[in-house]
């Protein structure tokens, strides 16, 4: 109770809460095909520009239908081709051209698919591989440190050993090399592949706790009443710690948004047909080279305004739950 407290007294915190909330109710109403269900609908021309620039005279279906009554180029060697590619495109009707708009309100990308649309159901896929990927290294993070923390001994020589050894490798490296050995792309695979790699951070952050923590009057003091291990690993001396968790939460989440990213370019990122906002930026690369800015404006301001919420929140919700903060 105390914690709600000083959280609602922080204006910040809810505010960034209400944003993260936003956020989170818009990846589930994605999932249930609520909204951005049809985002792979040809919506717009391809290209379109954002509703407040205008339509591009050069890509509307005026524009496209007088490319095609174009004579051949007799010296281009894919001249049968383009005429035949022209000849479907007529056989479409103007009424399939028609249905393509020339603007969107924030501008399509080169399929025509609404960039609006199109970052919603990316938030959907990059939001859920951060939040769960980073669950789980804090998890296993968080479990492998009080184990090793508090029972020490050969239990802390040997998850040293096993720190040591996934620390010695660079981190890309390791993701790599576990991406590689997996072989198989999907959103549980990059989860896999960052919560695996990812949780040495968090170990060497909570065992550094409980080593402090084990030792403190309350800890003895539980020995003495009788509580088991377990008991005091996790229901006395974790709350006390929790804090650390919750930080390394926030950093792992940002950390693993951008990782996606990563391994979406290199290819070990989303399969065909799955969009994120790694995908979304790997697309914005290329189309940035054409003047077509709108996608990678999209992803960024969604990524920015999600990791700074999140955040904030974190940082807000570690003072509330450190007892040595005072408000």
């Amino acid at each position: 109770m105390t914690a709600w407290q000083r959280l609602r007294a922080d204006r910040v915190a809810m505010a960034s809460l209400a944003v993260v909330a936003a956020f989170l109710l818009m990846v589930v109403l994605s999932a249930a095909g609520l909204v951005a269900a049809d985002w792979e609908d040809e919506a717009g021309v391809s290209y379109a520009p954002p509703a407040f620039l205008g339509a591009d005279t050069a890509e509307t279906p005026a524009a496209a239908a007088r490319q095609r009554a174009l004579p051949d180029n007799p010296f281009d060697p894919l001249a049968a081709d383009i005429r035949e590619l022209r000849t479907q495109l007529a056989a479409r009707g103007p009424a399939a051209d028609s249905a393509r708009r020339a603007t969107l309100p924030f501008g399509a990308d080169k399929w025509g698919h609404d960039v609006i649309k199109k970052t919603i159901k990316g938030g959907q896929t990059s939001i859920v591989v951060g939040l769960v990927a980073a669950a789980l290294a804090v998890g296993l993070g968080s479990l492998f440190g009080a184990l090793s923390g508090y029972c020490g001994g050969v239990v802390d020589d040997v998850f040293n050993w096993f720190y040591s050894v996934f620390t010695a490798i660079p981190s890309v490296l390791m993701i790599l090399a576990v991406a590689a050995v997996l072989q198989q792309k999907g959103v549980l695979t990059i989860v896999l592949i960052l919560g695996l790699t990812g949780w040495t951070g968090p170990y060497r952050l909570i065992r550094a706790e409980y080593l402090k923590h084990k030792t403190r009057e309350y800890v003895l003091a539980a020995d003495a009443i009788g509580a088991s291990h377990w008991r005091r690993m996790f229901r006395h001396i974790f709350p006390n710690v929790s804090h650390v968790a919750l930080v390394q939460l926030s950093i792992l989440v940002v950390g693993f948004i951008k990782a996606e990213v990563i391994l979406s370019f290199l290819g070990f990122g989303v399969p065909v047909g799955t969009v994120s906002w790694g995908s979304m930026l790997n697309e914005a690369q290329n189309e940035l080279l054409l003047g077509r800015w709108w996608q990678l404006a999209a992803a960024a301001s969604a990524m920015a305004v999600l990791v700074t919420a999140f955040s904030l929140f974190t940082d807000a919700l570690r003072d509330a739950l450190d007892p040595r903060v005072k408000s």
